[in-house]
């Protein structure tokens, strides 16, 4: 064989295994990411024993350690929490950030629904919701790859099933999974919570209780993922949190896979 096709032919064998090596050592993304996501009612940082202590309901979030947290029942500034911007507290003890959207006026301050994160959200939005016996709220906070919305639904069933349309209107406004929780004032088998399943799948586990903490006996506190996701959302793990003194509520937490954009 020619000597230049002899040096030619070397040549390209450890071109090929060079490129052979390299695109071994090239680490492939991951499809999916793992996400954990927590909402609690929390009544103002005031538990069980009547005792106020924003610092012990951190506690119970840091413990879960979650990306997002829909937060419901907060003061702002009101007489009753001393003037005190509970959400920006919590902001604080967890090292998160806060976004706050109120429902009414209360008390000198403001009375609502709030998130905390750990990634700065691309935007934020706040929409009233009915609520007959008390103006009710919600939040939608949007990241990179995810949106989570955080609702304190009213007691009534009507206003609740019209709350229901304005969620639904969310889940076209993005192309990203939607998630949806809170405290809905409902039990599993209602036609509201029937309605909801229709557009929603439930995430977290109706079987395990929520209500009064320190007791559970119902279920009314949810997380939920827009339909049309349900089949590209894979759930790890959902569990209520042993929390029985903190609230009045049991905070839930589900853990998620979704997919990297």
């Amino acid at each position: 064989m020619d000597r230049h096709l002899v040096f030619l032919f070397i040549s390209f064998c450890f071109l090929a295994i060079g490129c052979n090596q390299k695109a071994k050592e090239t680490p492939v993304a991951p499809e999916t990411h793992d996400l954990r996501l927590m909402t609690y009612n929390i009544r103002n940082g005031r538990g069980m024993d009547d005792s106020l202590s924003i610092a012990r309901t951190a506690a119970v979030i840091n413990r879960v350690a979650p990306e997002a947290v829909a937060v419901q029942e907060l003061d702002s500034m009101t007489a009753r929490s001393g003037q005190t911007y509970v959400l920006g507290e919590l902001a604080k003890l967890t090292d998160m950030q806060a976004y706050f959207a109120p429902a009414i006026d209360f008390d000198g301050g403001k009375y609502g629904i709030g998130m905390l994160c750990r990634e700065t959200p691309v935007r934020v939005k706040a929409l009233p919701l009915p609520g007959r016996e008390e103006a009710r709220a919600l939040l939608m906070v949007e990241f990179k790859d995810y949106v989570y919305v955080c609702t304190h639904l009213s007691l009534t069933e009507e206003d609740r099933l019209s709350s229901l349309e304005i969620l639904k209107q969310l889940g076209g406004e993005t192309e990203k999974p939607l998630f949806i929780a809170g405290d809905w004032n409902d039990t599993p088998s209602s036609p509201f919570m029937q309605a909801m399943g229709e557009a929603f799948t439930l995430l977290s586990d109706t079987a395990a209780h929520t209500f009064p903490a320190s007791e559970p006996r119902e279920t009314i506190d949810y997380i939920a993922v827009l339909k049309a996701w349900a089949g590209k959302v894979s759930s790890q793990k959902t569990e209520v949190v042993n929390a029985p003194v903190e609230s009045d509520h049991r905070p839930i937490v589900v853990e998620v896979s979704i997919p990297n954009p």
